[in-house]
């Protein structure tokens, strides 16, 4: 049987599997076991534990407990409402601040977190009611606080990242360097926004209120005093403290990823404790019970993903489909372009944990061979599938918002988040055409390098 029926095989046993309702891990894994069975040698069935082992024994994947470890000790406590409280209070002037409080305060607890779904919960349980308390429609706060959660997986710590660094054999150091530009680039975009649709309800809620007299509470000006802004900082400062201690460790050469992940780990949980109080084991089990619980399904869909792309490879689909791709002689951009498109629609039903490990063995040789930075693409690759939390028909993000906010409709949380995913398409086009965006720090920081 030829390369291109087995090739096509694969694939159609892999939809068929996916949308049967089956997990994603046991979908691949089981997708990968039956080929096994039918196309390799029968003993490899023997190896299908070691196999996964092998594949796992990484260790920049240890890191991805610990930082979920992290992420979960900030996403558990009133870190997230107190961060999003300190910008709301400092930022209240400014048009549209409150919606900008909620874009950097998604942005600096991402970069805490590490995770999308963490950001989105954490900062829109408290910022989704006081933005529609003051007046904003709930479409804009549903989007404004999804889109602003995907920051979780660009800017550092970031798994998707470390996950792109293991299948790419890049350096985990200059993805995360090269996320941070692109990452301030969002956040600004996100804020202009903000600002611009602020203007617009807010004009449409003047013209209602000279019409009828409805009174809008976007029309209500509010003020705190230095004492009120003040007392707030003492319980976010320490976990920026946190943050920029963790990234002066890791790109400073003072620890391993590893490292710094398991002592951001311990430290976030000290200063649960001593912020907030949690000092007993009832405190500290949700916190370890979601730590253990997302990291035994993510670990799963990533040795289940690397199995899948191992029996990939050994019966040459991916070599083949990577040659396929070269032959058809593609300028670079239009074979940038077609590769981006089909990221998109794979996010429509997968997570970027399994795009990245399904596809980087068939994308990355063709990019390296048209001369793509790998770096500079796993930054694009990874905005591109930002789009794909907040975009229909899966979009995660959505649905973490709907559990926030079940009184918005659906529709208007769609409608809400479509400006978003414009503008992180802007910022992909930006990123073609200034790829210094992305390059021009892990350079400065730790040398050239591949």
């Amino acid at each position: 049987m030829s390369v291109l029926v087995i090739g096509l095989l694969y694939g159609g046993a892999t939809l068929v599997a996916m949308f049967s309702g089956l997990p994603i891990a046991f979908a691949l894994g089981s997708v990968a076991v039956i080929f096994m069975y039918f196309f390799m040698p029968h003993a490899s069935l023997d190896t299908v534990t070691q196999n996964v082992y092998e594949e796992m024994a990484s260790i920049t994947l240890l890191s991805i407990p610990l930082f979920i470890l992290k992420g979960a000790a900030i996403g558990k406590s009133r870190a997230g409402a107190d961060l999003y409280s300190v910008f709301h209070a400092f930022m209240h002037k400014v048009p549209g601040g409150l919606g900008i409080a909620n874009v950097f305060a998604c942005a600096i607890f991402a970069a805490m977190a590490g995770s999308s779904p963490a950001t989105c919960s954490a900062i829109g349980s408290a910022g989704i009611p006081e933005m529609r308390r003051r007046g904003y429609s709930g479409g804009f706060a549903a989007g404004i606080i999804a889109a602003g959660g995907t920051l979780g997986i660009l800017l550092p710590p970031s798994i998707t990242m470390i996950l792109y660094a293991v299948a790419s054999e890049q350096s985990l150091g200059r993805l995360f360097l090269a996320g941070i530009f692109p990452g301030l680039l969002l956040v600004s975009l996100f804020a202009v926004y903000a600002v611009v649709q602020f203007q617009r309800e807010r004009s449409t809620a003047l013209k209602l209120y000279e019409a009828s007299g409805t009174q809008s509470e976007l029309l209500t000006q509010h003020s705190y005093t230095w004492a009120q802004k003040a007392s707030l900082l003492p319980r976010v400062l320490p976990f920026v403290l946190l943050l920029t201690g963790v990234m002066v460790a890791l790109y400073g050469g003072y620890a391993t990823p590893s490292e710094t992940a398991g002592l951001g780990g311990l430290l976030a949980l000290a200063l649960v404790a001593a912020i907030y109080g949690a000092w007993r084991l009832t405190d500290f089990k949700p916190i370890l019970y979601s730590t253990i619980r997302e990291s035994t399904m993510l670990m799963l869909i990533i040795g289940m993903s690397l199995l899948y792309s191992y029996v990939m490879s050994y019966l040459h689909i991916s070599q083949s489909a990577a040659q396929s791709i070269v032959a058809l002689g593609l300028s670079k951009w239009v074979l940038l372009a077609v590769i981006l498109l089909m990221v998109v629609v794979l996010g429509f039903f997968l997570p970027p944990v399994s795009i990245i490990l399904m596809t980087a063995p068939i994308l990355l040789p063709p990019l390296k061979a048209a001369g793509f930075d790998l770096i500079w693409f796993g930054i694009v690759m990874t905005i591109v599938m930002e789009m794909g939390l907040i975009h229909p028909p899966v979009g995660l993000n959505i649905f973490v918002i709907r559990n926030i906010a079940p009184d918005i409709p659906l529709r208007d949380v769609i409608f809400g988040v479509l400006p978003f995913v414009g503008l992180m398409l802007l910022a992909i086009i930006v990123l073609c055409f200034i790829p210094q965006i992305a390059t021009w720090l892990p350079v400065a920081v730790m040398g050239a390098g591949r």
